[in-house]
Order: C-alpha cells, then sequence, then structure tokens
C-alpha cells in the first residue's frame, strides 16, 4: 500500500494552498491505497531552503518499487496562458511553470548523481486548459481540472508496478531522498492547528457538564491532563460575568493562577488561595508573618472563625488543582460561596504531587473525564507502561506520535547535566519551535534545583524563572530571561508546544516520581526532550 512520508498530515486542518495540497494527500491516500509507492510531501512541513514543497517547488515525489520517480507540481488557483507558455503569478511576480518544473527535474538528477529515471505531472485541480499544445509542458503530463479524476490513473500509467518489492534502486533513491529533503516539522503551521484541534476535542467537557442540573450545583470533576478541565472553568466564569454574577475561581499556586487571569475576562476574581488568604488578613489590618513556622495554621484558624463582610461573598466557586487542597480550605472556601451559589471542584489524582489525602466532598455529583486530549498519544502510552497513572487514560489527542527524545547524564554531574539541558534547547530550536514555545520543566523543585537558580543556561540562552522574593505587593520576581524554566511543582496545569523535562533523576521509582513524570510529560503539546541520569534511564527502561 502506499506510504506517505513525512506522516501527521491527517490530523492538520490548514487553510490556503496548504488545504489544497491536504485534499489531494486524502486523495492519493484513498486512491493508491493498494498501490506500493512512496509519497513525500511538504504539507505542514518545512524543507530547510524550500518551505511548504518537498523539493524546490515540486510539491510531491512518488518512488515506485522499481525505483523510478514521478515529481508533481501542484498549481492550485488560477493560471495564465500566455506565449511563453503556462505562468502562476505569486506576490504579482509572473512565474513560468515549465521552467520551474524543468529545474527542478535537472536539479534533482544533477544530486543524485547518477542514472535516475524521472517524470513529472503539473496538477491544476481548479484550471482548465485551453489550448495545452501552448503550455510549454507537453501535454500528456498536465492534468487540469477536466481531468482531475485521472490523477491516480495517470500516476499509475506514469509508475507502472510489474513488482511490488523495492529493488536496490528503490533503495537508493529512497535514502537520497530522505537525506536530501531534510523535511522538517513547521512549528509555527503546526502549533496554531494543534491547539485548535484540542480545544474543539476537549471542549466538550465544557460544554455537555454545564447542561447538568441539580440543587445545590456541587460538581465533582476527576477528570485527566488535558481533558478538558480548564476549558470548562473558563466557560464557568465567564457564564457567570456575562449574567452579572461574582465569581472566584481559586488554584494551588501561583503561576496557574497567573496564567488562569490572562485567559479571563476582567471581573470577578482570580487567585491561589494562599493569594486569597493573604488578601483577606491585610483587610482586617493584619500583616501574616511569614517567618513564624505556625503562619499558615493562623492564617486557616483567623479565615475560619471571622466573620465573612459581603464584599468576600461569591456567586460562583471554582476550585482547580482540587488534590492539592486540605479539608480545611475547602470548609474556608465555601463559607465564600452564597447558598444558592454553584461551586466546581476539579481535581487529578495523577497529577497529586504532595501526597495529601483526597478531600471528602458528600453529596457533590462527581464527574469523570478520562480522555487526555491534549498529549500526543504516544506519551500516553509511555505513562500506562510505566504506571504512571491510577486509573486508565485514554489518548483521544489526534496526535498520534510526539517527537520524543531523551538525553542522559552521569547521576550527581551537574556540568553534564546543564550541557544536555543545552543541547535540548538546540534541538528545539533545530526543530523550528521559537523560545516562546519552548518551556524547561525542572523534575526537583525550585529549592534543590541547579537550573532554576540559574540567570543563564548559556550565553545565548538566558532563563526566565521565579526568584522565590516577593515584591512589596506579593507579586513573585521572575529573573528577566528569554526561555521560561519552572518547577514541575509551578508549572503544573500549563504547557508548552515544546517542553523540555530536565534534571529528571532517582535512585527507584515510586509514586511520587510516577507523579512527577505524570505532570511533566504531559506538559508537552507537540515536542518533548527528557534529559535524565542514566540511572533514571534504565529505571525507566526496566517497566517499559
Amino acid at each position: 500500500m502506499a506510504q506517505i512520508y513525512p506522516t501527521g498530515w491527517q490530523e492538520m486542518s490548514a487553510t490556503g494552498s496548504a488545504a489544497r495540497e491536504i485534499e489531494t494527500l486524502t486523495y492519493l491516500s484513498a486512491a493508491l491505497a493498494e498501490a506500493p509507492y512512496r509519497i513525500y510531501h511538504g504539507v505542514h512541513w518545512t524543507n530547510v531552503e524550500k518551505g511548504f514543497s518537498a523539493y524546490d517547488e515540486i510539491d510531491f515525489i512518488i518512488v515506485a518499487p522499481n525505483g523510478r520517480v514521478l515529481l508533481m507540481e501542484q498549481k492550485s488557483g488560477f493560471l495564465n496562458e500566455t506565449p511563453d507558455g503556462l505562468v502562476k503569478h505569486y506576490a504579482g511576480k509572473p512565474r513560468k511553470v515549465a521552467n520551474h518544473i524543468m529545474r527542478s527535474i535537472k536539479g534533482l538528477t544533477e544530486r543524485f548523481g547518477s542514472e535516475l529515471s524521472i517524470d513529472y505531472l503539473l496538477y491544476c485541480p481548479d484550471y482548465i486548459v485551453r489550448d495545452p499544445h501552448l503550455a510549454g509542458i507537453d501535454p500528456r503530463h498536465i492534468i487540469d481540472a477536466n481531468s482531475k479524476q485521472r490523477l491516480a490513473e495517470v500516476i499509475r500509467e506514469t509508475l507502472p508496478v510489474t513488482d511490488a518489492v523495492p529493488n536496490e534502486q528503490h533503495d537508493k533513491v529512497t535514502r537520497f531522498l530522505g537525506n536530501m529533503l531534510s523535511l522538517r516539522p513547521d512549528p509555527s503551521s503546526m502549533i496554531g492547528n494543534a491547539a485548535e484541534m484540542v480545544a474543539r476535542l476537549s471542549g466538550g467537557l465544557a460544554t455537555w457538564a454545564r447542561r447538568l442540573e441539580f440543587e445545590p450545583f456541587r460538581l465533582h470533576v476527576v477528570g485527566t491532563a488535558g481533558s478538558g478541565k480548564t476549558q470548562l472553568a473558563l466557560a464557568e466564569f465567564s457564564a457567570a460575568l456575562d449574567a452579572g454574577l461574582c465569581p472566584l475561581y481559586v488554584c494551588y499556586n501561583r503561576p496557574l493562577a497567573d496564567h488562569i487571569e490572562s485567559l479571563v475576562p476582567r471581573g470577578g476574581r482570580v487567585t491561589s488561595f494562599h493569594m486569597l488568604s493573604d488578601a483577606f488578613a491585610r483587610e482586617r489590618g493584619q500583616t501574616p508573618n511569614y517567618a513564624s513556622p505556625n503562619v499558615w495554621e493562623d492564617i486557616e484558624a483567623q479565615m475560619t472563625a471571622s466573620p465573612l463582610p459581603e464584599s468576600w461573598k461569591y456567586d460562583v466557586l471554582i476550585i482547580d488543582e482540587g488534590q492539592d487542597f486540605s479539608v480545611a480550605w475547602r470548609d474556608i472556601l465555601l463559607r465564600m460561596l452564597r447558598d444558592e451559589g454553584r461551586a466546581i471542584w476539579l481535581e487529578d489524582p495523577n497529577q497529586n504531587l504532595y501526597g495529601r489525602d483526597s478531600v471528602p466532598l458528600p453529596g457533590w455529583v462527581k464527574l469523570h473525564s478520562d480522555t487526555n486530549y491534549r498529549s500526543p498519544r504516544q506519551i500516553v502510552k509511555i505513562l500506562a507502561s510505566i504506571g504512571a497513572t491510577q486509573s486508565p487514560v485514554e489518548a483521544g489527542s489526534p496526535f498520534k506520535g510526539a517527537d520524543i527524545e531523551e538525553l542522559t547524564y552521569p547521576e550527581g554531574d551537574t556540568e553534564a547535566m546543564l550541557a544536555q539541558t543545552r543541547r535540548a534547547v538546540t534541538l528545539c530550536l533545530g526543530a523550528g519551535f521559537a523560545r516562546h514555545d519552548i518551556a524547561i520543566a525542572s523534575f526537583r523543585g525550585r529549592e534543590k534545583s541547579e537550573i532554576l537558580h540559574l540567570d543563564q543556561l548559556s550565553e545565548v540562552h538566558t532563563l526566565k524563572s521565579f526568584t522565590g522574593e516577593y515584591d512589596l505587593f506579593g507579586n513573585p520576581q521572575y529573573r528577566d530571561g528569554g526561555l521560561l524554566a519552572e518547577s514541575v511543582y509551578r508549572f503544573k496545569g500549563q504547557s508548552a508546544p515544546a517542553i523540555i523535562f530536565t534534571e529528571i533523576d532517582f535512585a527507584e521509582i515510586d509514586q511520587l516520581v510516577l507523579r512527577k513524570l505524570f505532570v511533566g510529560m504531559t506538559r508537552a503539546r507537540l515536542k518533548l526532550v527528557l534529559v535524565l541520569s542514566e540511572r533514571a534511564e534504565q529505571q525507566l527502561l526496566d517497566r517499559i
């Protein structure tokens, strides 16, 4: 059957010429399903020099088992027929189609270095060539809108299959193309499509969970990473504002609260529990003594017993990362909810990094959401194979494979770990990810991390990380750098197109290790680089 390279094109949605080429790939995949061809394309992949083409201006390269090659250039839209042949305008500049095809054939033949049997097709799915004999191309090599239903038939006629078993010439040609094409994923195109598709898939939870009706409205959502919990929370928050109500959104950690606040409309309140308790104390004229070992016990006691003014009552309460909350926090927050108010508690036991017991929620309606739509299916499969999920997690991402790489270092060798992390950054940049698409997550907490105390990873890679200090208004202070670096604890609840999960080191695998691996690896939406010690790698290999 036909094999299409690179894979992953089915998962892509696109506009413009890329959309038309995806249509062609869909057609070729079906029409040549039983034919033993290799089809190379450049849709959503970047050739190092030529952008979204497989080679030069050629959109598709088809190789038969006997090593014969067919170049197919697709020209969507309108063409001009001139005395000099067919012309396509790009940015107002005319380009002769025949010249580009012939140049591509010559260039490919010369680079191959030995005899190469090569042919070509011009495919114009939208245009009818009125005078093929003046096109500058042999009419037998033109498939236009009138004959496009014969495209697969013409390909078979041009590349007849006498033996389905690839021969030596086929192997030589495919090795040459694999080395020469230098096709790489184009993240700038893939990121937007990935985010759009994942949002659409995981948005189902936000749609039907909010259609439930019961009184009082107390909904307990147990959902895995990437299942749509955040979309549900954002929908609930926005709906409350639209209805003229006052919502309270409480996260466990400050980075997630800051992230959520950037996503919701103005109004209501988004905060971490620590920020909320600090504000409560200061409004009562008390400054918490954070140097005291009993500071949080004192704050919790005060928030439990103090009268609540009307300004501290809310119509909608949303608790995010509820697996990290305590019973005392539950009671404090429910005090702030008006009797007729709505409450949603979101949690994921697989992300319980603090080893706390599950908070009981008697009388609440429980809803399970066990499908991860965000993480590529390969990541979900690996996590399941090492036992990193307490309950089965279904892989629902439109992306089958993630771009996963592993870099190892000897345990205890800080310089080697930093060198491999620098190499991981280079790998991500080389794959086409911009710095703002990359996040470095440390397996260690901030206090024990080496990376999170650095201003820069190298002379060219500065780090944006939490310093551990706050300004007079309680805002966290960050180093001014180009690459975001966070501990796996602080980055929980967020994600990035490319994740470098580093400082992974453990002598044995226990529940905490598994949960940290689960959290860190499920942050990646497209690419994941694991920087781990040699002993950690061996422990994982023994489990897989």
